[in-house]
């Protein structure tokens, strides 16, 4: 019981006006006898106060509310329901002890409840790392009507949650690409230049139907003109490799590079899965990581998932020579591979760039790495001293350089793709579905 008391700061407060009127009674004789009724008034209030408390009858009822999994980088909302079972209104003032990953420590709520009173409080998190987030117990400071002390009521509801690639981002990356009747931002519609080889069915001809498709003998057979119907191509290879060396560490809006690339990868396999085409992962850095071979069974997409929780950056360069002999071992036939990196100058770029050359001969390679948005940011403000002119010059011959070396991967072949880390996802998409669209893969 003592140790779950607390003085509140009314107590405080009429303690030191107290002491002030005893000082004032030693000048004043006569307050002396209201300030000794006062002081004994006083102390029965506060034992009032205790007894109010710490009455068997005073009982709280809290519970907290997690979602099953935390989306990375994504608002995860999380519900406190509290109910005063008590006959007494009591004032509460809530700490909930929350996992140490997001860094707060001034989440405090304060609220009053009537006698049988419920009441939620939700409050938002965004996890910016994978792994296990463990919340505490939920600490409820509870005062009377009187207000003078506080009495510590703690609820012991330890909980884990994991920190999974955000699978709220892959389901509305999902709804946008095949909602056939909404227009949504981000997500392009491609006009398919050509047909796959893929036979679907025999039609009959419609006005702007490809002539080149008409199927003679179908139609002297059934004296009207036919075509015939093709659909995408299925059952393709679909790769998504992430470098998770040093190059990949870099932050922006709190998620490493890493992050927003097993985030596109995560929402990009799931597309391809409902395309009906195979996908499959490869991590490497000095050394290889998660291997999972291409394949569209319906455990695929958690098989790919669960590597993705498991992944962590190493703080080492990354080695091509490994991923080179990688790609010939695990990937039989030519596949669209998609290689999530990272390169800040053009050197970095042309010391790897025969690797990529020779493994864009044997599948189609797109390199997907990221502009840098906080020197984007930095050259959009305006430069007004001479250090700043300088700056920004240098800011400008940064960007200039990342715009290279997509030129240079279009030299060779290769396609690219340049993005800001917050829209990969939707650009990593849009690239496989015209790459799908053109029948390059």
């Amino acid at each position: 019981m003592i140790k779950n008391i607390y003085l509140s700061n009314r107590f405080f407060l009429l303690m030191g006006l107290m002491v002030i009127l005893f000082a004032i009674s030693f000048w004043i004789p006569v307050l002396f006898p209201f300030m000794q009724a006062i002081f004994v008034l006083m102390v029965a209030t506060v034992l009032l106060d205790a007894f109010l408390l710490f009455n068997r009858r005073v009982q709280l009822f809290i519970e907290r509310k997690l979602p099953k999994i935390f989306n990375l980088g994504d608002i995860n909302t999380s519900i406190l329901e509290i109910e005063n079972k008590s006959g007494l209104a009591l004032g509460l003032s809530l700490i909930d002890e929350l996992p140490y990953q997001f860094q707060e420590r001034e989440l405090k709520q304060q609220l009053n409840l009537k006698p049988g009173q419920i009441e939620k409080i939700a409050y938002e998190l965004r996890p910016i790392e994978r792994g296990s987030y463990e919340f505490g117990n939920t600490n409820a400071f509870i005062t009377s009507v009187l207000g003078l002390l506080e009495r510590r009521y703690v609820v012991e509801h330890p909980a884990e949650v994991p920190g999974y690639p955000s699978v709220l981002q892959m389901k509305e990356l999902e709804l946008q690409t095949f909602n056939r009747v909404t227009h949504h931002k981000g997500i392009k519609r491609i006009r398919r230049i050509g047909h796959s080889y893929e036979f679907e069915q025999i039609k009959n001809y419609v006005r702007g139907d490809d002539y080149r498709s008409i199927n003679w003998k179908a139609s002297s057979r059934f004296g009207s003109l036919m075509v015939n119907q093709y659909e995408d191509e299925r059952a393709q290879q679909v790769y998504c490799i992430i470098d998770k060396s040093r190059a990949m560490r870099l932050p922006f809006n709190g998620l490493s590079l890493m992050d927003y690339a097993i985030n596109s990868t995560l929402a990009l396999s799931n597309i391809a899965l409902k395309k009906s085409d195979r996908a499959g992962l490869i991590t490497f850095s000095d050394k290889l990581g998660a291997t999972i071979k291409a394949d569209s069974k319906p455990t695929q997409l958690n098989k790919i998932l669960n590597a993705l929780y498991r992944e962590e950056e190493r703080p080492l360069e990354a080695n091509y020579e490994l991923l080179y002999y990688a790609a010939r071992k695990l990937i039989s036939g030519r596949s669209l591979v998609l290689l999530y990196t990272n390169f800040e100058s053009m050197f970095a770029l042309d010391r790897v760039l025969p690797i990529l050359r020779r493994i864009n001969n044997s599948h189609l390679l797109v390199v997907i790495f990221f502009e840098n948005t906080e020197v984007r940011d930095f050259i959009e403000e305006k430069a007004e001293t001479l250090e700043g002119i300088y700056h920004e010059t240098v800011a400008r011959k940064y960007l200039a350089e990342k715009a290279q070396m997509v030129q240079r991967l279009n030299q060779y072949g290769i396609q690219s793709v340049f993005t800001r880390p917050e829209e990969l996802s939707l650009n990593t998409i849009n690239k496989y579905l015209e790459l799908k669209s053109r029948g390059l893969i």
